[in-house]
């Protein structure tokens, strides 16, 4: 795409990082579905040698999402677990990292029972809570990861003032931006220096495949992680590269369909009796509202509902007709889980008791279907759990 002038992001999610093929004029980039290069002579290559050192496919990719999160390096990795294995990689026995209350259970999964083995811990704090932060700040604290708005309970963290913290004591700031993806919310621009995606979700949209991906603007930063994507070998291939770059292709018509029924769902769910609380940044009463408002461009497609008591919410799951009982989120297709057995299993009864993840909560990831057929499904669903 031309480079010499800023283009606006429905734009670049299409003509961004390499645009098509110049060799033959494809509109799309090819899939180089190669393990290995032909070399010119001894010592001497074209640019590629060994498909997980680097593929033109996944290049493409890499460049693409960079660009999209005003970024300078992008490394795309096997799954989003890959990815924040990669960014934990970065640190050594003795070192801390902060981490958001509520964050995916996977998250909390690699530090509490992989990483823990190397010596590397791990602290829950509330990252919406500056002071707590700052307090929590020790010698061996190395970076603050945070999800926000964060997975399940969709709390807001002020990305900007906490990467103020960090850089005063030094600290890497990681941003999971799952939720949001860089149509709605840009971390590096607010100073984070680690961006982290599960591309699975909102890039790829359309729940056929599986990708994570890293960003970064720091060159010493993306050499260490390009060295450790290289080292273990956790890429993503080239046909899911392929894949990912259609995906986002559509990223922008999609997020915004995903956003607008999300908020009328959101406003609806608050009207019906048989819900007792509504966990969705868009609605004006949210605590993170004026937050989100100001450092995304929206409130995105995701919301938690908790389901008040004497409603069976094992028959509300049963009964649902359209939307889909099911880990993960970011189809075009509605998706309903409930965390405190599925995606967040992994994280101890207490600890899910102590920051609100009940039996009660369920967490939507609300498609681009009709709106009306998503919000009669829910309500019939609700009448069957009242039964």
């Amino acid at each position: 795409m031309t480079k010499d002038r800023m283009c606006g992001i429905n734009t670049v999610l299409i003509h961004g990082g390499i645009d098509g093929d110049k060799q033959t004029g494809a509109v799309n980039v090819p899939i180089y579905q190669t393990s290995t290069y032909k070399q010119i002579h001894l010592g001497k290559t074209t640019g590629y040698e060994y498909s997980r050192t680097g593929n033109p496919t996944r290049e493409a990719l890499e460049k693409l999402i960079a660009q999209l999160e005003n970024g300078k390096y992008g490394l795309a990795f096997a799954s989003g677990m890959a990815a924040i294995a990669a960014a934990f990689t970065l640190f050594s026995t003795g070192d801390k990292i902060l981490i958001s209350r509520n964050v995916y259970g996977g998250t909390f999964r690699i530090l509490d029972k992989i990483f823990c083995h190397f010596g590397i811990t791990y602290e829950i704090i509330d990252t919406g809570n500056i002071a707590e932060i700052e307090t929590n700040i020790t010698e061996n604290v190395k970076a603050i990861l945070i999800e926000t708005p964060t997975n399940p309970l969709m709390e807001v963290t002020d990305i900007a003032a906490v990467t103020k913290i960090a850089k005063k004591y030094n600290v890497l700031t990681i941003v999971d931006n799952t939720f949001m993806s860089p149509y709605l919310q840009r971390p590096l621009t607010l100073g984070a220096d680690i961006v982290l995606h599960s591309a699975t979700k909102y890039l790829g949209g359309h729940s056929d495949l599986i990708a994570g991906i890293v960003v970064v603007n720091d060159e010493e930063l993306a050499q260490k992680l390009y060295f450790i994507q290289n080292s273990t070998g956790g890429i993503l291939s080239p046909n899911d590269s392929f894949l990912l770059i259609r995906g986002i292709k559509t990223l922008g018509v999609r997020i915004e369909r995903h956003q607008e029924n999300a908020g009328k769902l959101a406003k609806w769910l608050q009207t019906q009796d048989w819900v007792t609380k509504v966990y969705y940044p868009g609605l004006p009463d949210h605590p993170g509202y004026k937050t989100q408002l100001e450092q995304a461009d929206g409130a995105g497609g995701m919301l938690s509902f908790e389901i008040k008591e004497g409603y069976n919410y094992e028959a509300f799951l049963d009964n649902l007709k359209i939307i889909t009982l099911a880990e993960s989120l970011g189809g075009v297709e509605s998706l309903i889980c409930q965390p405190s057995s599925m995606t967040h299993a992994a994280i101890p009864p207490e600890i899910r008791k102590r920051i609100g993840i009940t039996d009660k909560l369920l967490r939507l990831s609300v498609g681009i279907e009709n709106y009306d057929d998503l919000a009669a499904d829910i309500e019939q669903a609700a009448k069957k759990a009242g039964e």
